[in-house]
C-alpha cells in the first residue's frame, strides 16, 4: 500500500492528513511531538523535520512529501531555511515527490488578479523569504534531483483556522465584541477554506501534471473583510459585527505583551490587505480537478466548530 509523509499538524497538516488516510492511504504525520489525530490509517511520529537524516528514513519508499509544517510566525526568517533544506534534502535522497505548502507574500504588491505566472516580487522580508525558499526547490527539480511542486493559499478561513483574520475578528464576531482589523475592509479578498487547500496538496502530490510548477488553491469567497464578518455574524446568530479599521501598529498594541512579537511582523505585510486581493485558480481547477467549498458551508463550519 502506497503512503504518504506529512510534515505539520495544525490545521492543514491535520486536514490534508486525514484527507488521504479517508482514501484509503498510509499517512505518515510528522511533527516535533508526535502530535496529530487518532485514525487507523496515520501513524503519529516525533520528529525534527530539520534533521534530513531523521526525515529521510521517515520518508523512504514514499510517494509524497508533503509539506504543512511552519515555524512561529515571528521566527520565520531564522527558522524557516533549515526546515526547507532538511524537506528537500529528504525529497531528493528518497524520492518522493515534494509538496510545498506556500502562500502569495512572493508575489508582492500587485494590482489585479494573482496568477501563478506572475513573476517574484517581494517587497517584505518574509515574501522574500517564500520566494527564495521556492526558486531553491525549483532549480533543484530543473536541475533533475528532485519533484517539486508549490500549492499556494491565500489568508486561511475555517474551523481552527491559523490566519489573522481567524484569529482575531472571528472569535470577536461570534462573542458580539467588538474588534479592530487592518485593512481596508470593504476591498474584495480571496478566502482559502482549509479543507480545499488540503485537497489541493493531495491533488497536486497525486497528478503527475504539477511537477515544477506553482497552483492556487481555489477561493471559496472573495468577499471584503467587512462582508465575510457580517455573513459569519448572521449564521451564528450573533450581533451586527462591530469591525472598525485600525493600523497595523494599533492592532500590536491592542494584542497585549503576550501576542506582541507575533502582531508586529503584521506591518511589513499590509500590502495584502489594503486593496484587493483576487486569487485565479483556474489552472487549478481545470488541471487538478479541485472546486472551492460553498461559503455559506465554510461559515457553518466556523459556527459549528465555536458551539463545540
Amino acid at each position: 500500500m502506497s503512503f504518504h509523509v506529512v510534515t505539520g499538524a495544525g490545521p492543514t497538516g491535520t486536514a490534508t492528513a486525514l484527507l488521504l488516510a479517508g482514501s484509503g492511504e498510509r499517512v505518515r504525520l510528522v511533527t516535533r511531538r508526535g502530535t496529530g489525530p487518532e485514525h487507523p490509517g496515520i501513524e503519529r511520529i516525533a520528529a525534527d523535520a530539520t534533521d534530513a537524516d531523521v526525515l529521510t528514513a521517515l520518508a523512504e519508499g514514499a510517494l509524497s512529501l508533503v509539506n504543512c509544517a511552519a515555524p512561529p510566525y515571528h521566527r520565520w526568517l531564522t527558522e524557516f531555511p533549515p526546515l526547507a533544506a532538511g524537506l528537500l534534502t529528504a525529497a531528493e535522497r528518497t524520492g518522493a515527490g515534494y509538496v510545498m505548502l506556500g502562500n502569495v507574500y512572493g508575489y508582492g504588491p500587485v494590482d489585479g488578479p494573482l496568477t501563478e505566472d506572475l513573476p517574484a516580487a517581494p517587497t517584505s522580508r518574509k515574501g522574500a523569504l517564500r520566494a527564495a525558499l521556492w526558486a531553491d526547490a525549483l532549480a533543484a527539480h530543473r536541475a533533475g534531483r528532485v519533484r517539486v511542486t508549490e500549492v499556494r493559499a491565500s489568508d486561511f478561513l475555517g474551523r481552527g483556522a491559523t490566519s489573522l483574520f481567524g484569529f482575531t475578528v472571528v472569535p470577536a464576531v461570534l462573542a458580539g465584541e467588538p474588534v479592530g482589523y487592518p485593512a481596508d475592509l470593504d476591498a474584495p479578498h480571496s478566502w482559502s477554506h482549509l479543507g480545499d487547500v488540503a485537497a489541493t496538496l493531495v491533488a497536486a502530490a497525486r497528478d503527475e501534471a504539477s511537477w515544477g510548477r506553482a497552483w492556487h488553491v481555489p477561493s471559496t469567497s472573495e468577499a471584503s473583510a467587512r462582508e465575510v464578518a457580517r455573513r459569519l455574524a448572521a449564521a451564528a446568530g450573533a450581533p451586527e459585527p462591530a469591525l472598525t479599521a485600525v493600523t497595523p501598529a494599533e492592532l500590536a498594541r491592542s494584542g497585549g505583551e503576550a501576542l506582541a512579537e507575533v502582531l508586529a511582523e503584521v506591518e511589513e505585510m499590509a500590502y495584502l490587505y489594503d486593496r484587493p486581493l483576487r486569487l485565479d485558480s483556474t489552472r487549478t481547477e481545470e488541471v487538478l480537478g479541485v472546486t472551492a467549498t460553498p461559503f455559506e458551508a465554510v461559515l457553518d463550519e466556523i459556527v459549528r466548530g465555536a458551539r463545540s
